[in-house]
């Protein structure tokens, strides 16, 4: 009997480390193939004066502020994993402070009613529902998010600004705060190329960063968030990046609704698994440590190439009419109109109330244009690119690949004559930003080497307006000890049992 275990052991530990090894392999396999589109194409981007090609290969410095994991946290990301529950960023949502007016009875909440029965939520010192959430403070996450005290990505930022700094704040969704797993976001790598560059000039100056960014949010999150946590910070400019959130071709064609953001009239949780099972169907599993494992990441590849409904082409699409609004100028669009389609005039008003508040304390708002990776026609490799496939033809059906393409183009005109009208800096990522889809896990958000490039797009349409404002003597400003307290907060758990009936 003693024989039998031990042989049941060695077989145990050699599928372990055999596994191990595998895991060790296809993750340095993913990296070189991260690297090579990046090598590809950095020659492309054009260097402002003063910028180095050497420096976009430095990481930032490590995170001062990355601290151990509590077990307690590990033990959330279990009951997650227990529940079932699983699409999207709920293993993330567990280390968020909700904000608390939005959750009300979270049992009545289609999304968070979805929760293994605990949420850390906060006090919104306006008591409005936007944000919906925070990160919190001062934690480093399972995930991988390292936040300092306001519960911004990055290092910490003293409250009070300190002589010869110059501030910049990054306002958006998921594509500011970017994959929780990689080691550093877009802003946190402009930061560190912008004291490279002020260090090669001599320049006795330090720049701050500031990433407001939080995954799932709207320009009407943002004028909030603007308001009560990145203002009182005292920023220098404002970088607003972000188009896809509200980017909804429903406003132009009657397609049928998936979503129900209410909780169903049967009173069940919409957010518990059919049939109130607590494990995920056909292979869901693999779909749930996808994000954690690049081995995982390959065999859902395989598993979807084996289908062969899926290839590289544009899936078969419903049928449907987009319908503009009367007397809409496509090419020349009139920015003032309040019925610009996919959200656009409010996110316009939203930019509105940014600009003004962000003029009134100093602070310059500098608009980007939004890349989206779509084409008519486009064709993208069954296997690596997977997920782009799926994020298009299913997360968007029934809308065409030429729509997408076409309301993108829409926007990013729309951008660019906001900020002609308002002498605005704007940086045009859409036309800079390389159209490869090995940069992308799907058509917004970028691998970590596509992650790095678009900080070095950013860092180029940046560097002129950092050295405009120094040369006028404008910066680095000076500022007086303010009597305003830090845009600090203490979120607190709450703990609750949802029955599947509200």
């Amino acid at each position: 009997m003693r024989r039998l275990w031990l042989n049941v052991l060695l077989v145990v530990v050699s599928v372990a480390l055999c596994t191990a090894a595998a895991e060790f392999v296809v993750r340095q396999l993913d990296t070189n193939a991260d690297n090579a589109p990046v090598g590809r194409h950095l020659d492309e981007i054009a260097l402002a004066p003063g910028v180095d090609r050497a420096w976009f290969f430095a990481d930032p410095p490590p995170l001062p502020n990355r601290r151990a994991i509590p077990k307690e946290w590990f033990d959330l990301v279990q009951k997650v994993e227990q529940s079932g529950i699983t699409e999207g960023t709920r293993r993330a949502d567990m280390f968020k402070a909700w904000n608390a007016t939005f959750v009300g009875d979270p049992c009545r909440h289609a999304y968070l009613c979805g929760a293994p029965g605990h949420l850390y939520v906060y006090d919104p010192p306006s008591g409005e529902a936007r944000p919906p959430y925070r990160f919190l403070p001062n934690a480093t996450t399972p995930i991988g998010l390292v936040t300092n005290e306001y519960g911004f990505r990055g290092p910490p930022v003293p409250f009070a600004r300190q002589p010869r700094t110059v501030r910049i704040a990054f306002i958006g969704a998921s594509t500011t705060v970017g994959n929780h797993y990689f080691p550093y976001s877009y802003p946190e790598f402009v930061g560190n190329w912008l004291n490279m560059w002020a260090a090669s000039r001599k320049l006795d100056v330090k720049f701050e960063i500031l990433n407001a960014g939080r995954e799932s949010i709207t320009s009407s999150d943002n004028v909030v968030i603007v308001r009560d946590e990145v203002l009182p910070l005292q920023p220098d400019l404002l970088v607003y990046y972000e188009g896809a959130n509200q980017f909804d071709l429903r406003t132009l064609a009657e397609v049928p609704d998936s979503g129900d953001m209410a909780v169903a009239s049967s009173g069940r949780c919409p957010a518990q698994p059919a049939g109130g099972g607590t494990a995920e169907a056909s292979c869901g599993w693999l779909a749930s440590l996808e994000s954690e494992s690049a081995l995982v990441r390959r065999v859902r590849a395989l598993l979807a190439a084996g289908n062969p409904a899926v290839g590289g082409d544009e899936w078969p699409k419903k049928d449907y009419t987009l319908r503009w609004p009367k007397g809409v100028d496509e090419r020349d669009p009139d920015i003032k109109r309040p019925d610009l389609p996919v959200h656009l005039s409010t996110i316009l008003h939203d930019l509105d109330t940014i600009r003004a508040t962000g003029d009134a304390a100093g602070a310059e708002l500098v608009l980007a244009s939004f890349i989206w990776l779509v084409k008519d026609g486009m064709v993208l490799h069954p296997i690596r690119h997977r997920s782009i496939l799926e994020y298009l033809n299913q997360g968007y059906a029934p809308f065409r690949y030429r729509d997408l393409e076409r309301l993108a183009a829409f926007e990013n005109r729309v951008f660019a004559k906001y900020a002609r009208a308002h002498d605005l800096a704007f940086i045009d990522v859409a036309r800079l930003m390389p159209f490869d889809p090995d940069l992308y896990v799907d058509a917004i958000h970028n691998s970590y080497g596509g992650e790095r490039l678009r900080a070095w797009v950013f860092l180029q349409g940046l560097v002129p307006i950092v050295e405009r404002h120094l040369k006028s003597g404008a910066w680095p400003r000076k500022f007086e000890a303010t009597k305003k307290s830090a845009p600090a907060f203490k979120p607190r758990p709450i703990t609750f049992t949802c029955t599947g009936k509200s």
